[in-house]
């Protein structure tokens, strides 16, 4: 059994593959930054092997998959966060960011699925948000892309239902979590958040028996049928306030 993991250096995308080597994955891991990576390799046993590499690159993404090959279990995990107002945040971090957390994500969801759906075998975990379910004022682009990786997740799900095929794909919503997402974004969480070690363990138990929505969280899956039953200006207006309380001292 071999599973590829992205953004694997730290977070969710590190517990995960612990959780996966538990089980006895082999691991490729893949991760920007060698160090942490070769962090994680050295914590886990069995066959792991580190690619560093930027997902960023549309030619990095159909080089990893030329690289490796039948994988049974991706977890497409890779992805950050900016935070503030849409006419003041960086254009080329955002373009940065919809490279990594969309354009990655499509193209190594599309090129390993073939691979799957071929061999009519294997499991796909998209890592998305709670954030993909509501509009994102002061995280406008990132709140944008994990609506992007919630639709598209939905929509292959279907395909697959449709086809009667035995690959799976499921979708992780967590809340906020305890990661270094929160020092890339610039912001720090007044809500109270899950550690990636639980958002893990649970997404890996839920993924194997085949769930799709994976929410970790009693909370979070209230905000989530909140969201639902909500009008999106009125939802708007909540996340403001909510994000407004996220404001680092550094900012």
């Amino acid at each position: 059994m071999k599973a590829l993991v992205t953004g694997a250096s730290s977070g969710i995308g590190k517990d995960i593959a612990i959780e996966l080597n538990k089980l006895g994955y082999d691991l490729i891991l893949v991760a920007r930054d060698t160090i942490r990576l070769e962090e994680v390799k050295n914590s886990l046993k069995g066959n792991v092997e580190t690619i560093e590499m930027d997902l960023s690159n549309e030619e990095n993404c159909k080089s990893l998959h030329e690289r490796v090959k039948d994988i049974d279990i991706l977890v497409n995990n890779a992805g950050f966060g900016t935070f503030g107002n849409f006419t003041e945040t960086e254009l080329e971090k955002e373009i940065d960011l919809i490279d990594t957390n969309v354009k990655a994500m499509h193209i190594l969801a599309k090129l390993y699925l073939k691979d799957m759906v071929e061999r009519n075998e294997g499991h796909i975990l998209n890592t998305a948000s709670i954030a993909g379910f509501m509009p994102g004022p002061l995280m406008c682009a990132y709140y944008a892309s994990k609506a992007y990786v919630v639709r598209l997740s939905e929509g292959i799900r279907a395909e697959l239902k449709r086809q009667k095929s035995n690959v799976k794909i499921s979708l992780l919503c967590p809340g906020p979590v305890r990661t270094n997402f929160n020092n890339v974004a610039g912001v720090k969480f007044n809500l109270s958040s899950l550690t990636s070690e639980k958002v893990a363990k649970y997404a890996v138990k839920k993924m194997l028996k085949n769930k799709f929505m994976i929410v970790p969280g009693v909370k979070i899956k209230i905000a989530r049928f909140l969201a639902k039953i909500s009008p999106n200006n009125l939802t708007s207006k909540v996340v403001y306030l909510l994000q407004e309380r996220k404001r680092g001292l550094d900012n």
